[in-house]
């Protein structure tokens, strides 16, 4: 089991359903803020200095910083087609628990590099426009492309292309931008872009157990656990057995004696009888 399923069988009932929802009300927040008082949105970004000297709330209020100054249009383009329906189908498919871990940690590590930076370099200011949640938006495009990398989008609305070209072509250029700004001098533009992909590494390069959240594996670990559901039903008695062995096919209603286990080393739910628990071959 890895580090995340003990923490989910823990926390898992404090996942917030529709996370993406709530993310984009924020963003739109944001922009009506930026277009009407300025300001006040400048006193919500993630600025070490000002926490530090009281003004708490910037530890949450920075989230509806808008990701992005640029065109509103452009903005409402990419989130009602892009960002939001990507965020959904992530949340179903891995499950509540596990995207909001993986959007919280994302958040988490932006904020500590924030701080980190302050006490590095001694600024009282670090712009708040350069840590916002931008790239962790953009890493949820990467986690999208890992669990779905043969699906295939219109690039521009005209030419097709598959998820994990798209994103080979987006990491290209995150490491460039961050190479440039680098010999540029302006490290700092590139920390916030490494602290919001370190999410992405997090679950994809240290959990390698995380293709078991792809689709095509959870339809069919849902189309084995259906199948197993209906050989369980005894055709003669038509009751259901709670064991069956992977192998003979027996159940505790052909024999009361027999003891079922699990295989701890097989990749899924297998479960044998004392017969063949220590001979069967484990399915990786």
């Amino acid at each position: 089991m890895s580090w995340i399923d003990k923490l989910e069988r823990k926390f898992g009932r404090w996942g917030i359903p529709n996370l993406t929802f709530y993310i984009v009300i924020c963003y739109v927040l944001g922009y009506l803020l930026m277009y009407i008082n300025p300001s006040l949105l400048s006193m919500m970004s993630l600025e070490p200095a000002m926490i530090l000297r009281g003004q708490v709330w910037r530890l949450v209020t920075w989230v509806i910083y808008p990701p992005s100054t640029g065109n509103f249009l452009f903005f409402a383009i990419s989130i009602l087609f892009f960002y939001y329906p990507v965020g959904m189908s992530l949340e179903r498919t891995w499950g509540t628990f596990r995207y909001n871990l993986y959007i919280f940690s994302g958040l988490l590590f932006v904020m500590i590099a924030a701080f980190l930076t302050y006490f590095f370099t001694g600024r009282i200011y670090l712009v708040g426009g350069v840590f916002t949640t931008y790239y962790v938006s953009m890493s949820v495009f990467l986690a999208y492309a890992a669990s779905y990398p043969d699906m295939q989008i219109l690039l521009w609305f005209v030419i097709p292309i598959k998820m994990k070209w798209m994103a080979w072509v987006y990491g290209i250029i995150i490491v460039y931008d961050m190479v440039s700004y680098i010999r540029r001098g302006a490290w700092i533009m590139a920390v916030p872009i490494g602290a919001s992909f370190l999410n992405f590494i997090l679950f994809f390069l240290s959990g390698r157990n995380m293709r078991r959240y792809r689709p095509k594996e959870v339809k069919r670990r849902r189309d084995f656990q259906k199948a197993v559901a209906q050989s369980r039903v005894n055709p003669q008695t038509g009751g259901v057995s709670k064991h069956k062995c992977a192998i003979c096919g027996r159940t505790e209603l052909d024999d009361p004696n027999l003891e079922f286990r699990f295989c701890s080393k097989c990749n899924g739910n297998y479960e044998y009888c004392q017969d063949h628990l220590f001979t069967h071959k484990h399915v990786n």
